[in-house]
């Protein structure tokens, strides 16, 4: 078939291998603009993007899709399937009325569960016991059409962001190549309006931890924003990331330091228990085992966290 990809972070990526091996014929890449990136903001490709080139495909990065950008475009390609996999934008009218299998996205989330910019990450953040994959044909609006196929996952115990956005973007590849195989036999199921939440974009205002919540709230959250943009307090007045803690069930006043052990890391009490800091990162320092950085650094008992 004739597709043309739109896409742009990693998770896309393997659902763009997953159409080459399948033989499909990708007549263009679609992908954001390269952004600058790093302390020295070099001007860095889309991992979509250096896929695509990769493998000698056409790849287009269109500043905006409206008032018929890319209608030329799709003149030129004549795409019988556009796929959609965190493209980033939402597409126009036009764009979407133009081929004749319509426009399919892959969306991290058992829909209507979460939609939005960040499905992966809120569904751990608000502690679901299960995330997924959908496919569905695209409308008009934000992650609305109706379903095609879903994939299902228990999200593991200690499972970071992370991780389940890896385990996903290979679950939806796999799905894209069966939906793709089932077009035409497959009955599209309309969304129950009632049972969306927005996932919105993650933010380093976010991050910052409320030690008064609950254990079970915190852990989700620090979970939920590793790798990025990561759980942040402050230790005696400077910042420090939380990338990893364990749930105890100690208590003390919220954000107290009740134990500083060297064999054991950083127990900080929370509104019902309390966390044990495994993994962090001082500002300006390196991300370490908590254990690691009180060999070097004496954390006084009774410290109060974010402070």
């Amino acid at each position: 078939m004739r597709i043309l990809f739109m896409g742009t972070p990693d998770f896309a990526v393997p659902c763009l291998n997953r159409l080459l091996a399948d033989g499909h014929e990708i007549v263009g890449v679609l992908t954001q603009p390269d952004k600058p990136q790093g302390r020295k903001m070099k001007l860095t490709p889309p991992p979509v993007k250096s896929l695509a080139l990769e493998h000698g495909l056409s790849v287009y990065q269109p500043e905006t899709l409206k008032n018929g950008a890319i209608q030329e475009l799709l003149d030129e390609t004549r795409p019988e399937l556009i796929v959609v996999v965190a493209y980033g934008k939402l597409l126009p009218g036009y764009v979407l009325d133009y081929p004749a299998h319509g426009c399919i996205n892959v969306h991290g989330s058992l829909l209507p569960r979460w939609r939005g910019a960040a499905p992966i990450q809120w569904s751990v953040i608000a502690g679901d016991r299960y995330a997924g994959v959908t496919t569905m044909q695209m409308a008009r609006g934000l992650d609305t059409g109706d379903m095609l196929l879903t994939c299902r996952t228990e999200i593991g115990a200690r499972e970071t962001a992370g991780e389940l956005f890896d385990r996903l973007a290979e679950a939806g590849a796999a799905l894209l190549s069966e939906t793709i195989a089932k077009l035409g036999e497959i009955t599209p199921v309309p969304q129950d309006e009632k049972l969306a939440s927005y996932a919105s974009m993650l933010d380093k205002e976010l991050a910052v931890i409320d030690w008064s919540k609950s254990m079970r709230e915190l852990d989700c959250l620090i979970r939920g924003l590793n790798p990025w943009p990561v759980a942040l307090t402050t230790l005696d007045g400077r910042r420090m990331k939380v990338y990893a803690a364990e749930p105890e069930t100690h208590r003390g006043q919220p954000g107290e330091v009740l134990e500083a052990d060297a064999k054991k890391g950083l127990l900080v009490a929370c509104g019902d228990g309390a966390l044990r800091l495994t993994e962090i990162q001082m500002v300006g320092g390196k991300r370490m085992n908590a254990c690691d950085y009180l060999r070097g650094h004496a954390v006084q008992e009774g410290t109060i966290l974010g402070a």
